[in-house]
C-alpha cells in the first residue's frame, strides 16, 4: 500500500515554492521521489532549490512575477524542455491585502484577485493542456478556510479562495476523463508570511487559538501529508475535492 505515495520519476511544478506552504510542498513530494521545479517572486527560490538538491532530485528554480503572462509561459516552457512533462502541479503563489472592505484600494483588489485566481486558472490551463495530452496529471490548488467562510478585513481574499475551490471543481468535472486529477487544499490558520501579522495581534490570534481544537496554530509542514496524498497514485479517485487541514476549526 505504502508503495501508492511513492512519487518516484515523476516531476512537479510548485509556484510560490521560495517559503512558507509552497516550500514545504516542494520538499513534501521531492522527499517522496520527485523532481521539483519552483518559483518565487518577492523570495529567491534558491534555497528551495538547494533543499530538494540535497534530498537527491532534480530541481529548477525561477525567480518572477507569475502575473506576468511570458514568465509563467516561459517556466512551463522550460520545465517541459528539460524533463519533457510536467505530473504534479501545485498551486501555492498567492497574496493578501488587509483592511475594511469600505477602505479596500482598486489597486489591492486588482491585485489579490489577478494572483489568487487569474494566474492560478492561467497555470492549470497552461500544464493542463500538457497533462491532456499525456493522460496524466495532478493539480493540486491552495484554497483556504475562507473559500467557506468570509472572514474579517480580507474580502479580496475571501473572493479569491471561494472562487479557487469553484474552479477546483470545474476543472476537475472537465478534466477527470483525461487521467488528470484537479483537487485543492484549504489549510488552516498557519503561522506563514501572510498570516505573521494575524498571529501577532494578541487580540484576534487568541481567538483564533481558542477554536482551533487541536489548541494551537498549523506550521506549513503539517501539510506535508496532504500534499503527497493528492499527488500520489492513492488519490487517484479523488476529483474536485477541497481537503481541510486545519487542526478541527471546520468542525467547531
Amino acid at each position: 500500500m505504502l508503495d501508492s505515495f511513492k512519487l518516484d520519476g515523476r516531476t512537479a511544478l510548485v509556484t510560490g515554492g521560495a517559503t512558507g506552504i509552497g516550500r514545504a510542498a516542494a520538499l513534501a513530494l521531492a522527499e517522496a521521489g520527485a523532481d521539483v521545479a519552483v518559483t518565487g517572486h518577492s523570495h529567491p527560490p534558491a534555497e528551495t532549490r538547494r533543499g530538494i538538491e540535497t534530498l537527491g532530485r532534480r530541481a529548477l528554480a525561477f525567480q518572477g512575477d507569475l502575473v506576468e503572462a511570458e514568465f509563467r509561459n516561459r517556466v512551463v516552457e522550460e520545465i517541459l524542455r528539460e524533463w519533457g512533462r510536467i505530473d504534479i502541479l501545485v498551486n501555492s503563489a498567492g497574496t493578501i491585502a488587509r483592511g475594511a472592505a469600505a477602505e479596500a484600494s482598486e489597486s489591492g483588489w486588482d491585485r489579490v484577485i489577478e494572483l489568487n485566481l487569474t494566474v492560478l486558472f492561467r497555470m492549470c490551463q497552461r500544464v493542463g493542456r500538457a497533462m491532456i495530452a499525456q493522460q496524466r496529471g495532478k493539480i493540486i490548488n491552495l484554497a483556504s478556510l475562507l473559500s467557506f467562510s468570509g472572514g474579517i478585513n480580507v474580502p479580496s481574499y475571501s473572493a479569491s479562495k471561494g472562487a479557487v475551490a469553484q474552479v477546483t471543481k470545474a476543472l476537475a468535472n472537465e478534466w477527470a476523463r483525461f487521467g488528470v486529477n484537479v483537487n485543492a487544499i484549504a489549510p488552516g490558520y498557519m503561522l506563514t508570511d501572510l498570516t505573521r501579522a494575524l498571529y501577532e495581534d494578541p487580540l484576534r490570534s487568541k481567538a483564533i487559538t481558542e477554536r482551533i481544537p487541536a489548541g494551537h496554530w498549523g506550521s506549513p509542514e503539517d501539510l506535508k501529508g496532504a500534499i503527497v496524498f493528492l499527488a500520489s497514485p492513492a488519490s487517484d479517485y479523488v476529483h474536485g475535492h477541497i481537503l481541510v487541514v486545519d487542526g478541527g476549526w471546520m468542525a467547531r
